[in-house]
């Protein structure tokens, strides 16, 4: 894992010296390899961009942030880059953790790269199948649009299959625009802070009443055998008394 600190994303928190634990955001960004996932994840957290990375070999990055007035810990899961096969995806059983992990999964091809873009429909199955009854949220990411000269998938396929698999779609570059980056990964994690509000007070105890209704505990046996015990020796008693 490794910990970024000292860094600008959404915006600056300090925490205070006293405070109870952050709300955690985790996000996984996933993506065939080369189409410039760790270069997106980077550029949201610190607003840099740099051109070269070692092989992924899926880094943990953290951030404390503030999300709409809230104070929350965002956690990017940067995930090894899957490939395709004559027998299908070959993916790293990494990915598939890191599905299982996040509450938001970004799905991310290159715009120079026919075949990220052919793996998107599988990769979307993976985290349906991974997700259960609890799909995660999802938003498809089309990088390297500055590379025109480049541009092997069409500017409309990408909204075209992001309608079919049902989740937001945005085309950026993370080496020329810092804000078409930060507004895609904004509008996921505020999203998501809204999904994890807790309800207000009323509600909850409401809630928990509807739940727990009040229902009169019963008499314990014993003491009711206790009682009866009781009443019979008594009524001997005056019994004895009357009789003398």
């Amino acid at each position: 894992m490794r910990l970024i600190q000292n860094m600008s994303t959404i915006a600056e928190c300090t925490a205070p010296e006293y405070s109870v634990p952050n709300r955690v955001i985790k996000i996984a960004v996933v993506g065939g390899s080369g189409v410039g996932k760790t270069a997106l994840v980077v550029r949201f957290l610190t607003k840099r961009f740099i051109g070269d990375y070692e092989r992924n070999a899926g880094n943990l990055y953290s951030r404390e942030v503030q999300v709409d007035g809230d104070q929350v810990t965002i956690q990017v899961q940067d995930t090894p880059g899957a490939e395709m096969t004559d027998n299908g995806i070959s993916l790293p059983d990494h990915v598939t953790c890191s599905i299982q992990w996040a509450d938001a999964v970004v799905l991310v091809y290159s715009v120079t790269d026919r075949r990220s873009f052919e793996l998107i429909d599988q990769l979307h199955q993976l985290v349906i199948r991974t997700g259960g009854i609890s799909v995660p949220p999802v938003i498809l990411l089309a990088n390297k649009a500055d590379l025109l000269h480049m541009r092997r998938v069409d500017s409309e396929q990408g909204p075209l299959l992001a309608g079919t698999l049902g989740c937001s779609f945005y085309e950026v570059s993370a080496s020329e625009d810092y804000n078409q980056v930060h507004g895609a990964f904004h509008r996921l994690c505020c999203q998501l802070s809204k999904q994890q509000q807790p309800p207000p007070p009323a509600a909850s105890a409401a809630a928990e009443k509807r739940r727990s209704p009040l229902i009169p505990r019963p008499k314990s046996p014993n003491m009711q055998d206790l009682k009866r015990r009781f009443k019979q020796a008594l009524s001997a008693k005056v019994r004895t008394v009357t009789s003398v």
